[in-house]
């Protein structure tokens, strides 16, 4: 929203569209804050979470649910910065965040001796801080769409239209969370260094696949800001680049984290058993990268194009609907850790398959 009406200069429309994410935020945050500390502990037993680490676990996610308002003003904020085309400033005040993280980790866990509790709590400041550094860019600005906190007002209109385009995103988000939730329960049925393993690789992923989200948002921003500017061709010649860019980039991660990843994981933890679990999943994953940042990029494209609906019946047909559906017979029929991993390049490749169908037929 904020990107389509950038491009198309429309000021007034542009600031009720910051404004009024800014509510929905608000709103949202404290609803999940109240529903999710509550439902912490079911959820964890839900997974199977070994009855050894079950408590350090609950007091983690009831943290990190109470200070859930940090985080999702900086996604909204920083998402609001790139759609003006200022991504810099998004980056530097995530930079500032995770190197405050990893102080504030070291100062609670070793000086204060908070064990886990004290790791979420470092995390929520962080994210606190890096909400409120892109809100007083946003507040300070010279540029028209200012945001002045006296005039946020609810606009049903505008709601209306951030709803529209915004559900279709999240309702696909947390469905696929939810499909997480059971390949994380047959994860963890293989023990403690099976969780411990694949948590450890999960961290490696995220950090490494960094620069394909990068590529899926930028592409968003790129395709709202050019079509409502109609540089319609300019827009298709962007599409093809960064996905171009988003998949050699992808593939040129996973061959590295493919050879690494001991060594990675050992990082985390040198018991032999953890480390042989995060290199299984590694080594059977990393090599399909270029089919992850694939999906990630059509549907960063088809959501700056207001077609929002397209990513979602896609991804929850593919990573939710047949990756529970493989897990459940597959394990069934070969009850090894390495069936459940081969879950997501299959559902990979099936999303990539119909996104690349769907881009060639579209207009």
């Amino acid at each position: 929203m904020v990107s389509q009406y950038f491009g198309a200069r429309k000021r007034e429309d542009l600031s009720i569209s910051i404004a009024n994410s800014i509510v929905l935020t608000a709103i949202s945050s404290v609803i999940i804050m109240v529903m999710a500390t509550v439902v912490a502990r079911p959820l964890l037993i839900l997974l199977k979470t070994p009855e050894s680490i079950l408590d350090w676990c609950t007091s983690y996610l009831r943290i990190l649910f109470l200070g859930i308002s940090g985080l999702a003003f900086y996604n909204i904020l920083s998402g609001i910065l790139r759609g003006l085309g200022d991504s810099i400033s998004a980056l530097l005040y995530l930079i500032v965040s995770s190197v405050l993280n990893i102080i504030l980790d070291l100062v609670f866990v070793i000086r204060f001796d908070m064990g886990v509790s004290g790791v979420a709590l470092a995390t929520v400041i962080a994210q606190a801080i890096s909400a409120f550094l892109c809100l007083i860019r946003l507040t300070r600005t010279e540029e028209e769409y200012r945001v002045e906190l006296r005039k946020i007002r609810f606009d049903g209109n505008m709601m209306r239209q951030i709803i529209s385009n915004g559900l279709p995103a999240g309702v696909q988000n947390s469905i696929i969370a939810l499909a997480n939730v059971v390949v994380q329960s047959n994860i963890n049925v293989f023990g403690m260094t099976a969780v411990a393993g694949c948590g450890a690789y999960s961290k490696i992923e995220g950090f490494g696949f960094l620069p394909i989200t990068c590529f899926a948002l930028s592409l968003t921003t790129f395709i709202s800001q050019n079509l409502g500017a109609k540089e319609y061709e300019r827009a298709r010649k962007g599409a093809r680049f960064g996905i171009f860019c988003s998949i050699i980039t992808a593939e040129l991660v996973g061959i590295c984290i493919y050879i690494f990843i001991p060594t990675l994981i050992q990082a985390f933890d040198s018991n032999p058993a953890v480390v042989r679990f995060g290199t299984t999943q590694a080594r059977t994953v990393t090599l399909f990268y270029f089919l992850l940042a694939f999906s990630h990029c059509l549907a960063g494209i088809f959501r700056g194009a207001g077609k929002s609906i397209v990513p979602m019946v896609v991804m929850l047909l593919c990573w939710c609907v047949i990756r529970i559906t493989y897990i459940t017979v597959a394990v069934k029929l070969v009850p090894v850790i390495r069936t459940v991993f081969w879950a997501y390049p299959l559902t990979w490749s099936l999303s990539s398959i119909i996104f690349l169908i769907y881009f060639l037929k579209a207009d």
